[in-house]
């Protein structure tokens, strides 16, 4: 299935010059949906996934359905303050500044291979903070895998270590 026509493209959103990957037209569409969330799956299921982390909100709607369909946990990633139990955290650089995300810490279970999921991987800084907590943790990152790369933001060379997958790649 060619993913990349249930993908609508927005020009100059957030801001001039940006043409936004829209996956919300792919999600409302419930073939094309399925698809996508199954090629995931069966990527997942050839590394022995123990468990799916996604940072919020978009790696959730990938994350969470790879990890129904596999029966195993998913783990969510959370911007600072939203989860309640104690947790670590990693910040990292933004275009214009700083965040920082947060994993609860009793989540990971020392050699657990994880699988991490996203929707978009471009400058690859979410990714890496999320690959740094998981390990901190003691777990294995085997997979991480995407809907979409831009791979003009070169986001793909801070994960040279890891195994990749995305199911598009503008």
């Amino acid at each position: 299935m060619d993913f990349k026509k249930f993908v609508t493209v927005v020009e100059n959103f957030p801001k001039d010059g940006i043409r936004f990957k829209d996956i919300t037209t792919l999600m409302e569409n419930g073939e094309a949906y399925k698809k996508a969330i199954d090629e995931m799956v069966n990527y997942a299921k050839e590394r022995n996934v123990d468990v799916i982390v996604g940072p919020e909100a978009r790696g959730f709607v990938v994350g969470c359905p790879i990890s129904y369909a596999m029966g195993v946990g998913f783990v969510p990633v959370r911007k600072a303050g939203k989860l309640p139990r104690e947790v670590i955290g990693v910040d990292y650089g933004l275009e214009y500044g700083k965040d920082s995300l947060n994993i609860h810490k009793d989540s990971i279970k020392p050699g657990q291979k994880v699988l991490i999921t996203d929707d978009l991987l471009a400058t690859g800084g979410t990714i890496e903070a999320t690959i740094k907590m998981v390990e901190k943790l003691g777990g294995e990152v085997v997979g991480i895998a995407f809907l979409i790369e831009l791979s003009y933001l070169s986001g793909r060379e801070k994960l040279v270590d890891y195994d990749v997958f995305s199911l598009m790649t503008y």
